[in-house]
């Protein structure tokens, strides 16, 4: 009898204690790494939701770069912190859904990691030289087909989103198509506007302002839903090619291991942060469409890319620079 007492008295501190830290989490400064250089999409992106964050979890939270193979670096450190919530990666999908498939890592892109919640998606856009033949992509996709040696496209370099936006458009059309790979997006814009490449896929931002200046002809986005920084131009599933998806993403996520209760606390001020109307329209003008999921719907997002890319990789002979 007294040994049962015992147990139950146990049981219920040990609630007790849970509790107690669901509560008290977070109690101190929350540190969150990018894996890219200050000024980047990254620290664009993460910082204005920090600050909604700030608000929502009370503690302020420093935002650290630690850049190295494009976010390789920084997931693997954060598959080696403590799981205790205060140290998390504000995250793009790239070392989780794609290099895996390209080079050896350190860590396993779902049992390393404790991943909390998607926050914003972006496609890509073709775009071509306003005195482009190609007015669609339909255009783009006749002219490959009748002359398959002759086009080209460029993106900001091998094994990159914009990369797999044209390897996914070969895959789905047939089409034969050069990949002409830049050092960065801002010399393969360059090139573009000064009509020496046929066509792009670049990142959104840049994008905007040579379209609306006219210095350049956006065809299709990548993403399934059109852009908020490009509302009337078409995706290519609208055109016509179903089940076409090629977005990069951002998410939070922490090291293995983090207790339920702190994954439930920032997954619910995550989805709380979605609400705010001065931060989807920060993305919008980023390019960025906010689209915040709970913990288990980014882990199935993650697993899609997964395999969907690792497929691209092998079929198209991907291989990393």
């Amino acid at each position: 009898m007294i040994k049962r007492i015992a147990a139950i008295a146990l049981a219920l501190a040990a609630v007790g204690a849970t509790q107690a830290f669901a509560q008290a989490y977070p109690n101190k400064p929350i540190r969150v790494v990018l894996g890219y250089t200050a000024g980047g999409a990254a620290d664009a992106t993460a910082r204005p939701l920090m600050r909604v964050l700030e608000q929502l979890l009370g503690q302020p939270i420093i935002v650290e770069p630690k850049p190295g193979t494009a976010g390789g670096l920084a997931a693997d450190f954060i598959s080696k912190v403590p799981p205790d919530g205060y140290t998390l990666y504000f995250a793009d999908g790239g070392p989780f859904t794609t290099a895996p498939h390209l080079t050896k890592v350190s860590y396993h892109h779902l049992n390393s990691f404790t991943h909390i919640g998607h926050v914003c998606s972006t496609g890509s856009v073709l775009a071509v030289h306003p005195s482009s033949p190609f007015k669609s992509v339909a255009d783009v996709v006749a002219a490959a087909k009748k002359e398959p040696d002759k086009w080209s496209y460029g993106t900001s370099g091998v094994a990159g989103p914009h990369h797999f936006s044209g390897e996914l458009l070969k895959s789905f059309t047939g089409v034969s198509l050069l990949h002409i790979p830049y050092k960065g997006g801002a010399p393969a814009m360059t090139d573009l506007m000064g009509n020496q490449v046929p066509m792009l896929f670049s990142s959104l931002s840049p994008a905007v302002g040579p379209y609306k200046s006219g210095k350049i002809r956006v065809l299709a986005v990548t993403s399934p839903k059109r852009s908020g920084a490009f509302p009337e131009v078409p995706t290519m599933e609208e055109l016509g090619y179903k089940g076409f998806d090629s977005t990069g993403w951002f998410e939070l996520m922490g090291p293995a291991g983090l207790p339920p209760e702190v994954v439930a606390r920032l997954s619910q001020a995550l989805l709380k942060a979605g609400e705010d109307k001065s931060l989807q329209e920060q993305y919008k003008q980023l390019g960025c469409d906010a689209e915040f999921m709970t913990a288990a719907q980014t882990v199935e997002k993650v697993k899609s890319d997964y395999a969907k890319w690792g497929k691209v990789i092998r079929d198209a002979n991907i291989k990393a620079e």
